[in-house]
């Protein structure tokens, strides 16, 4: 791991940062101005740059657009007096990570310092796995028993069928098997037998003779003889009408075809990698697909998992889509806090990755500021995903669902799937393992957002009742013990209970 490099012309600055990094084990650099940085910068990088603004010289500004200019993917973080806090909303439009305000804590100096560390290190396994893999993405024991199929299939020209929800990839998995496969030089040619119309698919399969049809002006080939040599990759095959998987039957089994309207024989040297997201033995069943040609397809099955059985790849799947999307742009990448990325990852997301990536093109474009919290997302999978959670509680017959819907909303924030398994999450008892501030700041980004005029006292109230109730518990109900664990007198706690209707109390 590199260095990271503090620049101030404050030497005590520089030695308490020094000496507390060092205790964390971690290794520094340190400069008196920026003109010296800037020239190191030209033979050398940080992992992590932290800044004074005002130093003789050259500013941290102007340090922090040296960097940003050249390495975009550096967190800064730039140090600044509460008199210079213009210069630091001048330093997040120039793409400061985060800014530590005179005189600052130093643990809490520490801890910022980490999670830009973290920041920088999860961009870096990010651009090595975009780098070592650009086809598909993943690190889920489900996506790793993908890639190992893949190496198998490599050195075969076997038929495979692809099967998995819709946005998993299978496009993307059909064009590695090709790529590793002895056809890589040649051609790969992928049609989506869906999105074609019935009288328009035999042609686009088959090609077809000049005048086989009206408008049928000119010869043209068709599919099969386009990816000769190489690999065809037919999308949704289950949709594919049922007279014309006679002929792709009659393809697979001999290797020859006929043009629409030609009388020639033509031989087909192609590997045939067929994927759909329906359940084809259950179409076999219905007499909507035809066995024979199922058996000829379903020579070797992949199943690619849903993004749900996956979550654990979520996130690097969204800092690459982010990455992907500022570079489309020509904008510096969005982050995700930790709250961001945990709630995300709780997202039940139907359309698996190509969800994902439309999302993460939201983010880019629609949330303000590079550090993107819980309230900054689309406010249609916050409301959701509270429906979702609220339901399942209800379901299950946890109070909380009707009497604390503000609770199920922060555990959904948290950590969706632990509230679903383990219902006693929606207690604080267990806040330790939750930024209930995000959850709180985000809980009344969505009732503005629906035009609340109440946020105060409703939430107020909810703050209230949820400290006194967990007060309650741990005193087994006796009130006095309750005020003095809260730290209130008597007479509070007693009107409070009143005004928010708690039961069972007990008089001490």
């Amino acid at each position: 791991m590199k260095p990271i490099w503090i620049v101030d012309d404050d030497e005590s600055i520089r030695w308490v940062l020094e000496k507390a990094l060092a205790r964390e084990n971690l290794s520094t650099k340190s400069f008196s101005n920026a003109r010296d940085a800037m020239e190191a910068l030209q033979t050398a990088t940080p992992q992590v740059l932290v800044s004074d603004i005002r130093m003789p010289g050259a500013s941290g500004l102007e340090l922090l657009q040296t960097v940003k200019a050249k390495h975009p993917g550096i967190p800064v973080i730039i140090i600044t007096a509460f008199s210079d806090l213009d210069s630091a909303v001048a330093a997040f439009q120039g793409g400061a990570f985060e800014y530590l305000a005179k005189p600052f804590d130093v643990d809490k100096a520490v801890e910022l310092i980490r999670r830009a560390l973290e920041e920088s290190l999860r961009e870096a396994r990010v651009e090595q796995a975009a780098g070592d893999t650009p086809e598909i993405l993943g690190q889920a024991p489900a996506m790793q028993e993908v890639f190992r199929a893949i190496g198998r299939l490599s050195q075969s020209n076997v038929t495979v069928l692809i099967t998995g929800e819709s946005g998993t990839g299978k496009e993307l998995v059909a064009r590695a098997l090709h790529k590793h496969s002895p056809r890589a030089s040649q051609p790969f040619i992928a049609l989506n037998t869906a999105a074609i119309p019935k009288d328009l698919l035999e042609s686009e399969l088959f090609g077809h003779e000049r005048g086989a049809f009206t408008g049928a002006q000119a010869s043209r080939r068709g599919r099969f003889e386009q990816a000769e040599g190489g690999t065809l990759f037919l999308d949704e095959i289950g949709d594919m009408p049922f007279d014309l998987q006679t002929r792709l039957l009659r393809v697979l089994s001999d290797g020859h075809f006929y043009r629409v309207g030609g009388h020639q024989s033509l031989k087909a040297n192609v590997r045939v990698i067929a994927a759909t997201h329906q359940n084809l033995e259950a179409r076999v069943r219905e007499g909507l697909f035809r066995e024979d040609l199922y058996h000829r397809l379903n020579v070797i099955r992949l199943r690619l998992p849903s993004l749900r059985e996956r979550r654990e790849d979520i996130p690097i799947l969204a800092q690459y889509f982010l990455s992907q999307s500022a570079k489309q742009l020509g904008v510096e990448s969005k982050r995700l806090s930790d709250n961001a990325m945990r709630f995300m990852s709780g997202l039940e997301l139907p359309g698996n990755v190509r969800q994902l990536e439309n999302l993460c093109n939201w983010i880019t474009v629609m949330a303000p500021g590079q550090t993107v919290e819980v309230k900054d997302l689309p406010p249609e999978l916050v409301s959701e995903r509270v429906q979702t959670i609220s339901s399942a509680a209800a379901t299950s017959g946890h109070p909380a669902a009707e009497s604390q819907p503000h609770l199920v909303a922060a555990a959904v924030a948290s950590d969706s799937s632990v509230a679903l398994r383990h219902p006693e999450i929606l207690e604080p008892a267990i806040g330790e393992q939750q930024n209930w501030i995000g959850l709180l700041e985000a809980e009344a980004a969505q009732m503005l957002a629906h035009g609340d005029s109440d946020v105060m006292d409703v939430l107020g109230r909810q703050f209230e009742s949820a400290l006194i109730k967990i007060a309650l518990k741990h005193t087994h109900g006796r009130k006095n013990d309750a005020a003095v664990r809260l730290g209130i007198g008597r007479n509070t706690i007693t009107r409070k209970i009143q005004e928010l209707g708690i039961v069972g109390v007990k008089d001490d």
